[in-house]
């Protein structure tokens, strides 16, 4: 009697996890491990996140009641973790009535992504996953019963199409109109449709020399005749953005050579070497404990011990020092003058107020935007330049400081590089890896917009093939991060994958996705320049994937300059700069701008581009937006990391832009 009543309660108990797990099934993976208890054989079943009592009796053919009857405290719910014993025999009577495992269809490669069942996996999680609908996964398998699901089923998913119109891209007019080359066309026919010369067409194409039916010529708006004159103008006709114009510095051919200098020159450096905190040479160690109590200790630190966060601004030091030394053998007469600035504001206004700074030729720092604009709005006025030597997140500071110079490219220089060189693909399948979730991300929408701009330049906007990706961590969807991907990978297209972020976390799981489906997709990758610094990456990626990235700097080591740095950095501070040490672009710095304020003096620094010395890791290249405004490096180099495991130094294509 009292057995009935249990069983009575149970099945109200279990009234409502029964019809929730109707409408959010979880899969249930039948266990294989089996033991014998008083001769009796049962299924040991290990309950996992989400299970309950009514979705485990499914799995295993049986009535709920008799779970319960063998597993009295399933009464009460069940736990992770939560072992269960089901009788061999009651399951054995029940497997022919469960539902077999769905057969395998021949796969339509084109229109679907299979997904396979793992445990806990849902038809809702599934449309969540692949951003389709339940319905539409329900429609592209006919007969699945979403009640009778089980692990190892596979499960096409309906592949959505291209997200063209995901943002709104701005398309103005008046460069390029393009026309879609018909059969028996040829350059001469087309130039006499839009009554321009034959060479002014070649000009806009020399890539395309014998152009084929469906191919698209770019012709030349600036070349038409007025609008009162009668022109063909062909269906396939789509309107071009016109670049915004800097300001255009005339930069001469070759390098400046010169042998011997002459001046006097003072130069502030302003870096956070955290003097006190290197000064301080005791430490108290708290790690040992004596019966419940903690023992302090004072302990010495080594003599070669430095303040972490001082250490690369140390290296750019050195190498600051390095380049005065090799200056003055060539003529100059260099002071430095050294401050500690870090993040307060009140010890370089304390300075400025002094007028320690009024004399300076060059000021070298700080580091930190905010005290970068007190001491360019401070030297503007004097005219005295002023180095920014280490990248920032944003470059508003230029505006109206035309002494500013900032001598690390910006993000955004970076993404005009990329979109330059992914529009030499206009024909791929382009996915594009973002984290911007809320759609507020400044940096993501320009990205895009130049990346669709720089397209237009060959082919019609409708002709781009552009989707969005957007990036979701494991830790929320496991491993289904690469199934995902796939889903927006094209097998009749090459595809160009972009991963438009500076997260480590998003360029290392998006890498190691990319690398999974490399075999199955032939695919191009593009991503910023913080990909060359990440640290934890396995660099056996790059060379996989043939990976091109462009990058901030380069040294070749077999030069004789480069050699002679290092032999010097060796001998006077007993070690070697690494490949991404602060230390060449201290010596860079240095030797540029000093020995361009000799040769040229005040002209240099209206017309920077005067002067190009041989330097050891970059090259810079510096532009501004306004005649008011400061400059910006905007020098990047194209590295090649090949499937034979060498890095080179790509020579960037010129193309008739």
């Amino acid at each position: 009697m009292r057995l009935n009543q249990i069983l009575k309660f149970a099945s109200i108990l279990l009234l409502t996890a029964i019809f929730s797990g109707l409408t959010a099934q979880v899969v249930v993976e039948r266990s294989s491990n089996k033991t014998v208890i008083s001769g009796v054989s049962y299924y040991i079943h290990v309950v996992k996140k989400g299970e309950t009592a009514y979705s485990v009796s499914r799995a295993y053919g049986i009535k709920v009641e008799e779970l319960v009857k063998e597993n009295p405290a399933a009464l009460y719910g069940l736990n992770e973790g939560q072992t269960l014993k089901i009788a061999e025999k009651s399951v054995t009577e029940a497997d022919s009535k469960t539902a077999p495992v769905p057969e395998k269809k021949k796969h339509d490669e084109t229109n679907f992504v299979y997904h396979t069942l793992n445990p806990g996996e849902t038809i809702y999680y599934l449309s969540k996953l692949y951003g389709v609908s339940e319905n539409e996964i329900m429609q592209s398998n006919q007969g699945l019963d979403i009640n009778k699901l089980s692990v190892g089923t596979e499960i096409a998913i309906p592949r959505r199409k291209f997200m063209n119109d995901i943002q709104k891209f701005d398309i103005p007019d008046k460069k390029y109109i393009y026309h879609k080359v018909q059969k028996s066309e040829s350059l001469a026919s087309i130039a006499q449709i839009y009554k321009i010369a034959v060479k002014d067409l070649r000009k806009e194409n020399r890539d395309l020399r014998f152009p084929q039916p469906g191919d698209y010529i770019r012709v030349p708006a600036a070349s038409l005749p007025e609008p009162d004159e009668p022109v063909a103008v062909v269906k396939d006709t789509v309107p071009v953005k016109v670049a915004e114009q800097a300001v255009v510095i005339q930069k001469p051919a070759g390098y400046t050579k010169f042998r011997e200098l002459s001046g006097s020159f003072d130069v502030a450096v302003l870096l956070p070497f955290y003097f006190r905190e290197n000064a301080a040479r005791i430490e108290k160690d708290s790690s040992r404990i004596v019966k419940g109590k903690r023992i302090y200790k004072e302990i010495k630190r080594p003599d070669d011990w430095i303040y972490p966060g001082s250490l690369d601004f140390v290296e750019m030091y050195e190498g600051i020092l390095l380049a005065a030394d090799t200056l003055r053998s060539l003529g100059l007469d260099i002071k430095l003058h050294t401050y500690d600035i870090q993040v307060d504001t009140l010890e370089l206004t304390r300075l400025i107020n002094s007028g320690k700074f009024s004399d300076m030729d060059l000021i070298i720092g700080p580091v930190y935007p905010r005290n970068l604009a007190i001491i360019s709005d401070y030297a503007r006025n004097l005219g005295i330049p002023v180095v920014s030597p280490v990248p920032l997140f944003n470059t508003s500071v230029l505006s109206g400081n035309p002494s500013l110079f900032l001598a690390n490219s910006s993000l955004e220089a970076a993404q005009k590089a990329l979109a330059r060189k992914i529009s030499e693909f206009p024909g791929h399948n382009i996915v594009f890896i973002h984290a911007d979730s809320l759609g507020v991300d400044q940096d993501v929408k320009r990205f895009k917009s130049l990346i669709i701009n720089e397209l237009t330049n060959w082919i019609p906007y409708e002709e781009i093939k552009f989707k969005e990706l957007l990036f979701l961590s494991r830790s929320k969807f496991d491993n289904d991060s690469i199934n995902r991907l796939g889903h927006s990978l094209s097998q009749q297209n090459d595809n160009v994958v972009i991963i438009a972020s500076e997260d480590p976390p998003v360029i290392s799981e998006s890498l190691m996705d990319i690398h999974g489906l490399s075999k199955k997709f032939n695919i191009k990758v593009f991503g910023y320049p913080i990909l060359k610094e990440l640290e934890n990456l396995d660099p056996k990626y790059f060379f996989d994937l043939d990976l091109q990235l462009f990058t901030t700097s380069w040294i070749d080591y077999e030069r004789n300059d480069v050699k002679q740095f290092n032999s010097d950095f060796r001998s006077k501070f007993l070690t070697e700069p690494s490949e991404v040490s602060f230390a060449w672009q201290g010596y860079d710095i240095t030797y540029y701008f000093l020995s361009g304020l000799a040769l040229h003096g005040k002209d240099f620094l209206n017309n920077p581009s005067i002067h190009r010395p041989y330097l050891l890791h970059c090259e810079f290249d510096f532009n501004r937006k306004g005649e008011n405004d400061g400059f910006e490096n905007s020098r990047l180099y194209l590295i090649h990391y090949t499937r034979d495991f060498n890095i080179e130094l790509v020579e960037e294509k010129v193309t008739s832009r």
